[in-house]
């Protein structure tokens, strides 16, 4: 099932391959083979949710036989609690992704929905791979579509932009291969649950090798200050690659260090801390108060993702269930609030091809509709009580008190990150007013239609989790509680407090 799961995109890349034999190669035929790929992909992804187990902490569903067996390497897909919600987002995202894109894209669109289908397929992998080589085939190869995507059809940068993407995210794995070769050497398997069961024999350099993983990670995030990246990927990106990115490219950096860091290096995970939380709390507030001075709507979007993936590494290293619970939530959170603003300055874009603020205002009045349904999103992001933000972030709170990983006095880490709350209420409603409120005296924005029926469909799709989340979030943390369960025990266990 997993490896159906993952490779499924591939059929509708060979599909839209075919339609030139056939002779029936048109851009609407295409647009739908891809969609309907991509809502296949969910349906099987719902598939494997229903067949969960929320009560087993280990991997499920497991697939794993040799693949180069003289090296160690294995094919070896599972999924567990720390990776069911991520899966279950990559195929949300990617759907509503494509569907974001029909008519957008006018150029090149036969090789556009190719390169979304193989993304879909590589952040896939990522979360279902359980050997290191094969989980790093898959990070690597999410880099390629996703550079095309920005370089090919992104803004006016374009080319500097997935350059610097790719040279970034390229750079920092580079040292986690060096990582992976030492730890797959140094125990003859690359497979996950082995290497976390021999630990020890790398347990005297794991500091060294904790920091190859996490920068690798904290890129990829991306943490203060390996961020400068990706403001000119989002703002350059089309609109369904910065929702991807932001739904979906962004938490595979945040799940690297729970799936791998955490388990791998518990000691050194405790080490570093309370380093890697001040980096995030600067992260929190640095990008909130570089958001509120921005001029480009996307570009105030794009520096908020590293305000809100602030709060996903704190609870990360506060080291206890409800901090890491919490984390994985917020990240499928972020996902879905920060995709859909996206969408929102895509529809915008899409009539005005603009996004300054000094273009805009009195929106509400030419767009009642999108503007009610973009000031759910936009208090979703603040983390309004009700909606799905305010779960998370208050469950990240909730284990950073409490952090014995933070020190004698976490609480100081707790005050700190708490004014990123404030400070997001401050940029993004200054941002809803500029956009939304005001006078309507620009002609063009007279011009301006509602929102149609794909367009409010896909909204509706965001709405509906962001609701969900926020009045009924049991479920979801259902879903992570015996896995995480698991991987706090098996930290605690076997932690040394690193000198």
């Amino acid at each position: 099932m997993l490896t159906i799961l993952t490779f499924l995109p591939l059929l509708g890349v060979a599909a839209i391959l075919l339609l030139k034999f056939f002779e029936k190669e048109t851009d609407e035929l295409i647009r739908r083979i891809a969609l309907g790929t991509s809502a296949i992909v969910f349906v099987v992804s719902l598939v494997v949710l229903i067949g969960f187990d929320t009560s087993v902490g280990g991997l499920q569903m497991v697939e794993h036989f040799d693949w180069i067996p003289s090296w160690g390497i294995s094919y070896y897909l599972g999924v567990d609690g720390l990776s069911i919600l991520m899966v279950l987002l990559t195929s949300f995202i990617s759907l509503l992704a494509v569907a974001a894109s029909w008519t957008a894209i006018k150029t090149q669109v036969k090789q556009y929905y190719i390169f979304m289908l193989l993304m879909q397929l590589g952040m896939m992998g990522v979360f279902l791979a359980q050997d290191l080589f094969l989980f790093y085939v898959f990070w690597e190869f999410t880099l390629i579509p996703m550079y095309f995507l920005i370089g090919i059809w992104g803004g006016s940068n374009r080319v500097y932009a997935s350059i610097k993407f790719f040279l970034y995210t390229m750079a920092g794995s580079l040292l986690m291969l060096l990582a992976i070769l030492y730890m797959g050497i140094t125990n003859n398997t690359f497979a996950v649950p082995d290497l976390i069961a021999g630990r020890e024999a790398f347990a005297d350099v794991q500091n060294i090798l904790f920091l190859g993983f996490a920068i690798a990670f904290a890129i990829k995030v991306p943490i203060f200050p390996f961020h400068s990246w990706l403001p000119d990927a989002h703002t350059e990106a089309p609109t369904a690659g910065s929702i991807i990115l932001a739904g979906v490219l962004l938490k595979m950096g945040t799940y690297g260090f729970i799936r791998f860091n955490l388990p791998l290096f518990p000691g050194a995970a405790a080490h570093y801390a309370p380093a890697i939380a001040v980096l995030a709390i600067i992260g929190i507030i640095y990008g909130a108060i570089v958001s509120f001075p921005q001029k480009d709507v996307k570009k105030l979007v794009a520096y908020s993702s590293v305000s809100h993936l602030g709060f996903v590494m704190l609870g990360i290293f506060s080291l206890n269930e409800a901090g890491i619970q919490g984390a994985l939530l917020q990240g499928v959170n972020h996902g879905l609030s920060t995709g859909a603003l996206f969408f929102l300055v895509g529809v915008l874009y899409e009539q005005r091809h603009t996004r300054m603020f000094a273009d805009y205002g009195g929106v509400w009045k030419a767009m009642p509709v999108f503007s009610v349904l973009a000031l759910i999103v936009t208090l979703s992001s603040m983390g309004l009580p009700g909606l799905n933000g305010f779960v998370g972030e208050f469950t990240i709170l909730l284990g950073s008190m409490g952090a014995e990983s933070l020190g004698p006095n976490p609480w100081i880490y707790t005050a700190f990150a708490t004014t990123g709350v404030i400070l997001a209420a401050v940029y993004l409603l200054w941002m809803f007013q500029r956009v939304f409120m005001g006078p309507l005296d620009n002609p063009e924005n007279k011009k301006l239609r509602d929102l149609n029926g794909r367009e409010l469909a896909i909204m509706l799709a965001f709405l509906l989790f962001i609701f969900w989340i926020g009045i009924a979030p049991s479920g979801y943390f259902k879903l992570m509680d015996s896995s995480v369960a698991s991987l706090v025990s098996n930290i605690g266990s076997s932690l040394v407090v690193m000198p």
